[in-house]
């Protein structure tokens, strides 16, 4: 029986993803880096395979074998800071690895359909909100290798393939690298008496448009059901959340006495004031809106760490 496949099975989007596939497929094939994290889930029908994406061969041999009936490449490199310090990491599993998926997709002749999951920093920095029309100019290594990425996935005329170009998105299992969840753990390692009650902050005026991750693969599984093929989609709110009223929501769920501090470490060398994006087109193209609220999403984000701060994985 041919299934669907997700790539980055075990992080962010890609676990989320899983869950929500899960709710009308039987089984799911998920695959995971094999120097990555072990698998996330326990479930009957998830089949997992650690694959490494830069090896073309094994991506073959992977994908020949397995002949999935649709796959959602949620695998890459997503840390816009680090892409500083090393740019061809971003380039070479973005990029690179996206292009020996699809080639192992032509050269095992499927015609399934394949969501490529890119990102909104490929556009220009922008004070509007943006469309799917918007001028392309990526201000980070980061934002130049998902270019790349999309750019691969909107030659491959072999499959259809669907464009999903997401904005921030949040919610529990998120990486700490990343601005809310780094604000939910340092508070849930305050509330712990792990640490000083001593929030420490990057730049809190910039905003930002986020969606709860739920939210997002919902409209990553809706993509593939009813998108256009080659056909970039803003995943998005349409609604820019300054970055210190987020902060706010947090620490009003928390009753510990803290501190803000800003780092200077955690200032990025391109941090734009401001990334949104116009919603328009998917919702009017594949009948997907954001049902979650950012309180919520937050709220359970602090909860996420909470128990993991309580409860250390082993």
């Amino acid at each position: 029986m041919s299934i669907p496949l997700v790539t980055g099975a075990s992080g962010f989007a890609g676990s989320h993803l899983v869950e929500e596939l899960l709710k009308s497929a039987p089984a799911i094939a998920a695959w995971s880096n094999p120097r990555g994290r072990a698998a996330a889930q326990d479930h009957p029908g998830i089949q997992w395979q650690a694959v490494n994406l830069l090896d073309r061969g094994a991506v073959f041999s992977a994908i020949d074998a397995l002949k999935p009936s649709a796959v959602y490449h949620c695998a890459g490199a997503a840390d816009v800071g680090t892409s500083w310090a090393d740019p061809v990491q971003p380039l070479q599993v973005n990029a690179l690895g996206t292009h020996h998926l699809l080639d192992a997709i032509q050269e095992s002749r499927l015609a399934c359909p394949v969501l490529v999951t890119g990102s909104a920093l490929v556009y220009r920095p922008s004070l509007e909100p943006i469309n799917e029309d918007g001028p392309i100019g990526p201000s980070s290594p980061y934002g130049l290798s998902k270019l790349a990425q999309e750019m691969i996935g909107a030659h491959s005329h072999w499959c259809p393939v669907f464009l999903a170009r997401p904005f921030n998105h949040a919610g529990p299992r998120q990486s700490a690298a990343y601005v809310t969840s780094s604000f939910a753990r340092q508070i849930a390692e305050i509330e712990a008496g792990i640490v000083p009650p001593v929030l420490n902050v990057g730049n809190l005026e910039g905003r930002r448009d986020i969606t709860d991750v739920r939210d997002t693969v919902r409209a990553y599984r809706l993509l593939v059901e009813k998108g256009a093929a080659q056909r970039p989609y803003n995943v998005c709110s349409g609604q820019a959340h300054r970055i210190r009223d987020l902060l706010d929501i947090l620490l009003g769920r928390s009753s510990a006495p803290i501190r803000v501090a800003v780092d200077p470490s955690r200032l990025r060398p391109s941090d734009n004031p401001v990334v949104a994006g116009d919603p328009t087109r998917i919702a009017r193209e594949v009948g997907w809106h954001p049902t979650i609220p950012i309180e919520q999403t937050l709220g359970d984000l602090l909860d996420y760490w909470r128990h993991r701060i309580a409860v250390p994985r082993a």
